[in-house]
Parts: C-alpha cells; structure tokens; sequence
C-alpha cells in the first residue's frame, strides 16, 4: 500500500500538471476538479487521464510539459520505433528503471552522458539516483507520456514487440470521430464525469526539438476539437479502425491487379501529406479514412481519377454517377462529416470546372484536394492504364500534377506534395537496397495482411496467384525471397518449387514455404530442396516477417548501392543523416551550396568526419546542418581513412539541433 508521504506527492504532482495545462489553454478551469476525480477513481497518472478521455492530445501534452520542465520531449510513436543498445540498458538495471520510470536511450561518451525518456523530468532525485546506478557525469532528461515510458522499458529490456500496441494514439480518436458514437452525449463537471470540451486556439512559441534516433519530434500539429467522453471510458480497441479499412478494402481490390493496394497506397500517402501540414490527428484520420474508402462501390471499366476526368468525357460522366457512392454505401457508419465531403468533392476541380457542384478553389474541401492529388499520383505511378498507357516515375508523376495544378489541383498542395514524394523517393534510393519478396499463394485473404506487414518493414512486395505468374516473376532476376503456399493447384508447391530450382533465376533465390498443409514428409521434401524455413499456418505477421528479414540478413548477400544525388530542398540534411543512419549506410555525401562546398564521412551510418571550408569535424557538420538550399551528392563507394568524430550520429544531430534553435550554427 502506498505510504501518505507518496500519496500526498501523487496529488501534489497531479495538480500541478493540471495547473500547467489550465495556464496553457488546454484544460478549462472547471474541468480540474472532474480531472482529479477521475484520476483518484481509476489510480493512473493524470497524463493518462486527459489522453484517453480526449480532453488534451499526447502532442500538446507533452509540448505543454516540456514547455514548463524546461526538457525536450518524444512522442509515443517515436519511442515505438526507437531501438536501445544493450549497452546503454546494462548502465540502468531492468528493475530499477522500473521502478523509478526511466529507460536509457543514449549515452554520449565524450561527455560521459546518459539521455533518459521519463514522465518526471522535474523530479532530480530520482535523476541524482539514476546518474549513481548508472555512473553516468550527467544525466539528460526527455519528456514522455508515462504509458510510453511503461512501454519502452518493456521493448528494450524484454523484447516485447507489442508493448506499444495499447498506445495507438489514433485509434480512440478515429472511433470518436468517425463512428460519431457518442456524439452529444456532454457530461457536465459536476456529475463526476470528465467532459471534452473544445479548447481554445492559441499561438504558441517555437519549441525545441530533439533529434535523437527515432526520437525525434517535429512541431506538435494543431490542436483538434476534442469530442465528447462516454459516461466511463470504452474499453481500449483491440485494432486500429483504419487497419481494419486497409485489409478489407485492400481485399476487394485484391482482383484487380491494376489496382491491387491502390487505396492503401494512395491513404499512405494522403497521410504524409496530411501530417506534413501539422493537421490535427482527428483531422489527419478522417483524411485518410476517405483515402481508404474513394473507389468503393466504382468498380466499372474506368479507374476514376481527378486528372483523367479532366481529360476524358467518359471518366466524367462515370464520375458524375459515383461520386457520392462511397457515402451512401457506409452511412450506417456515420461516417466523419469531412471524411465524407473528402470523397464526394474529390472530382471537383480548382478552377471551378469540376464535379459535382462546380466549386472552385479554398471552397473545395481540403481533404477532397489532398486525396484527387494522391490517388491520380498512385495512379499514374501503379497502373499502366493509366492517361500516360504506362506506369510513370516518382518524377515524372509530380510533373503531371504540376502541369495541372491551378485548374485540376490546389497549387500549394501539388507543390508541398511534390517536396513530400520526391523527398521520399531519394530516401529510398538512399537506402537502395530494399529487398523485393515474392508471395505466392492463391487465396488473397492469405497474402493481404503479411503484404502489408512486408512493406512497412522495407520490402517491396509481388504477388502471383499461380506457378506460372510466379516463374514469369522469378525470370527478371530481381527477387530476393520467395514465400510460397504448397496449395497451388493446378500444380503442386513442392513441383513449382523443383521447376523454379531448374531456372537460372530461381535456382539460388531463398525460399520460405508458409503452407497449411501439414503432412509429415513435405518438410523434408522442401528442405532437400534447399528451403530455408517451413512454416505452418497460422503464424503471426509480425513474427513471421521478423523471421523472414533474419534468415535473409544470414542468407543474401546486401546489394551494390548506387550514386545519389538531389536537392537539399527535398530532403534537408538531418533527414539525410537519419536515413543513412538507420540504412547503416557508408559512403562519401558531397554538398555543394551557394555559398560554399562540403563533405560528410560515413562509416556504417556514423558520421567520422566533416569538411567545410577550413572548418573539419564536427563544428563543419554544425556549419552545413543548417543548409537548405543546394545540392548533395552520395558516392557509396567511399571508405573513410579516419575518425574525427567520435559522438554518435543521435547526439550529432541532437548537439547540432539544438545550435541551431539557440542560433550557435557557425
């Protein structure tokens, strides 16, 4: 049982958060006292409270907080992709992390420094205690929500994948907003209960930001209109909503190979663009619901598209009789208001000349302007039937959007949308060496959810429904693991399997059987014929693409990167030091600005040396961090004959970040 002294802190703690958030306009005054409540009824931290009730976002929490602690701060989602040596997490004992609500994520050797994530960053005794137990000179604290905090002990020092899983930050929020199940239903303050009230805008000052691996968190997004709280909080979703759109929609288009993941790809994209405008979360998810859901029910001979509506009188026609389909089919759902004025006015044009009302410019819905972008741009770039009669480049798609921007597409949107892609594109070809997979079943519901759990792991995905469209696959010689159901009739896998093995192509390509088949001698069958791994179905996604990635990492050899070159306007250079970072990438990144000309030095994806002007080390990556306009150049080929710089590329970019926002950059 707790003692009264840690009692009386407890509470002491949370009124003074919810003080901060009252002075910041995040809380109304009369809304405290239902907070505290709350807060003393379900035993949580007072941050959790305000989160899961919808009265404050994890983002302007947390900039509130950091505003107040003095400290930078990580998002939920940041610290899920975070990955923790195991020698950071050997200076801070699993038991005591635990128990004082800290988890190490850097140490900076030259200044003998540990960076901690804590939801307690004001509170020094405990950082005094860590910095003891750690034998650390200084101890750095970053700001999390302590759900996160809870989660990443558990990811870092036991391995659990899902520790994150109950901290998806959309899923509440996109149940409010989209299934509008509790709408009107406002509980004042005086019955116990918390109410979501709207919060007020605010101007709010420039934060810092932090820039450590996987840490790093760019301004918070506006914040959105809270929705009203049940009477007692549901319980937490077991899925995302929006995951569960992707594979059903990702399954009825899964008969179309034109059009195979097409929605998926474009609500992707609908949700780079969107969060690159700093959209509120409730925002940004109904912008992407209505990417998920913009061709239900127009399965007809035409693919419709903002750009081929333009140009063909047939689309437009088709387009005039569907657009408000997708509504209609899924108003049972209450769908959100702006997810459904996204899909019925995405054939609206921004000269005015479009359908179904005519509107013209700002009066079109942002979010029917975001996904007529989107889904032309995963039309041209996917589908060979395309205006073009060919699949276009990243390149050549933004171009076909800017020569109609300003009569088919918003102007701005096209343009920030081009940054965004292009700035994507070189990152992969940064990287340029995604493996490919070929899944090789004929069921689509088998292939659809380890599809999608392959590609947010890097890889790109083909899929063949027969031996036959999967040799045709294997003859371009771009594959670099096969996962393959026995079940392939007409043709038996352990057939198709000895027919790939006799193809130049096929012969030395690693190969997974994931089969429901379980008769006892087809695994030895499979592995005389030189299979890697047999694996019987059911198996998790995720367990099963981690297994995967391992046995290639052991098997295939890593591919030849080429020279890549762009501009620092696409994709700015702490972005560049964080994907060649993460990529472990080596190689010689020439800069060449108006002002003058530079190199950086990676080994491995450390930097170990920077050149500018009479400038070496690390006060010359200070120097060229600041860059924005000019260009870069990748010479993969490089090898670094000497380290200069001994701190790691997370406190680089975290030293150089914060030079930069205290105006220090040379």
């Amino acid at each position: 049982m707790p003692s009264v002294a840690k009692t009386a802190a407890f509470a002491a703690k949370t009124k003074r958060v919810c003080d901060y958030l009252v002075k910041e306009r995040l809380l109304k005054p009369e809304q405290v006292d239902a907070v505290i409540t709350q807060v003393q009824r379900a035993g949580e931290r007072v941050e959790e409270v305000v989160i899961q009730h919808g009265l404050v976002s994890e983002a302007d929490l947390l900039k509130a907080l950091s505003t107040q602690y003095q400290v930078y701060f990580a998002s939920s989602e940041k610290l899920a992709k975070a990955e923790v040596a195991r020698a950071m997490l050997d200076m801070v004992p699993h038991r005591f992390a635990e128990k004082i609500g800290v988890c190490p994520v850097v140490f900076d050797a030259k200044s003998h420094s540990l960076t901690v994530v804590t939801a307690d960053p004001d509170d020094l005794e405990a950082l005094q205690e860590v910095q003891i137990a750690s034998g650390a000179r200084e101890i750095k604290a970053v700001l999390a929500r302590p759900a996160a905090v809870k989660a990443l002990i558990g990811k870092a020092y036991l391995g659990d994948i899902h520790a994150f899983a109950l901290l998806d930050r959309q899923a509440h929020a996109h149940l409010q907003s989209m299934l509008d199940v509790y709408q009107g239903n406002v509980l004042q303050p005086d019955s116990g209960e918390l109410t979501a009230m709207r919060a007020e805008p605010k101007t709010r000052s420039r934060e810092r930001v932090l820039s450590e691996k996987d840490l790093a968190q760019g301004p918070a997004p506006a914040r959105p209109t809270a929705v009203p709280a049940p009477p007692a909080p549901p319980p937490a979703p077991r899925g995302d909503p929006l995951e569960l759109l992707n594979v059903l929609v990702s399954l009825l288009e899964s008969t179309r190979p034109d059009l195979r993941g097409h929605s998926s790809q474009v609500a992707r994209l609908a949700r780079r663009v969107a969060e690159s405008m700093g959209l509120a979360p409730a925002n940004v998810e109904a912008i992407v619901a209505a990417a998920y859901i913009h061709d239900l029910g127009k399965m007809g001979q035409y693919h419709l598209t903002a750009y081929n509506c333009a140009e063909y009188d047939g689309h437009k026609l088709a387009a005039q009789k569907t657009c408000s389909i997708p509504g209609r089919l899924l108003e049972p759902v209450h769908l959100s208001p702006d997810t459904i004025a996204a899909t019925a006015s995405m054939y609206e044009r921004y000269d005015g000349k479009g359908l179904p009302n005519g509107i013209a410019g700002k009066d079109i819905p942002l979010g029917a302007r975001v996904v007529a972008i989107c889904d032309t741009y995963a039309d041209l770039t996917q589908n060979p039937r395309n205006p073009f009669r060919k699949a276009l480049t990243p390149q050549e798609a933004c171009d076909a959007l800017v020569g109609r921007a300003e009569t088919v597409f918003d102007p701005n949107l096209v343009d920030l949308f081009r940054h965004t892609m292009l700035g994507e594109d070189l990152k992969a070809r940064l990287l340029a060496n995604r493996p490919q997979a070929l899944l090789v079943d004929a069921d689509p519901e088998e292939t659809t959810v380890l599809e999608l759990r392959l590609i947010e792991q890097g890889f790109i995905v083909e899929i063949a429904r027969s031996p036959e469209q999967a040799l045709k696959v294997l003859e371009k010689g771009d594959t670099d693991l096969v996962v393959s159901e026995l079940d392939l009739p007409p043709q038996d896998g352990l057939a198709f399997l000895a027919e790939a093995r006799k193809t130049p192509a096929g012969k030395e390509v690693p190969w997974v059987v994931y089969t429901r088949r379980q008769e006892r001698n087809l695994a030895q069958k499979a592995f005389d014929l030189g299979v890697l791994d047999f694996v019987n179905k059911p198996a998790h996604a995720d367990v099963l693409v981690a297994k995967l990635k391992a046995l290639l990492d052991l098997r295939a050899p890593p591919r030849l990167s080429r020279g890549v070159s762009g501009q620092l306007r696409e994709l700015g250079l702490p972005d560049m030091v964080q994907v060649l970072f993460h990529g472990r990438k080596s190689g010689n990144l020439k800069i060449r600005a108006p002002h003058g000309a530079g190199e950086i030095h990676f080994a491995e994806g450390n930097v170990v040396n920077a050149l500018w002007g009479e400038m070496r080390g690390e006060e010359a990556f200070f120097a060229m961090l600041k860059l924005t306009d000019g260009e870069f150049g990748l010479d993969p080929t490089f090898q670094a004959t000497a380290r200069v710089i001994d701190q790691s590329s997370e406190a680089l970019l975290l030293e150089g970040m914060r030079r930069m926002d205290e105006g220090l950059a040379g």
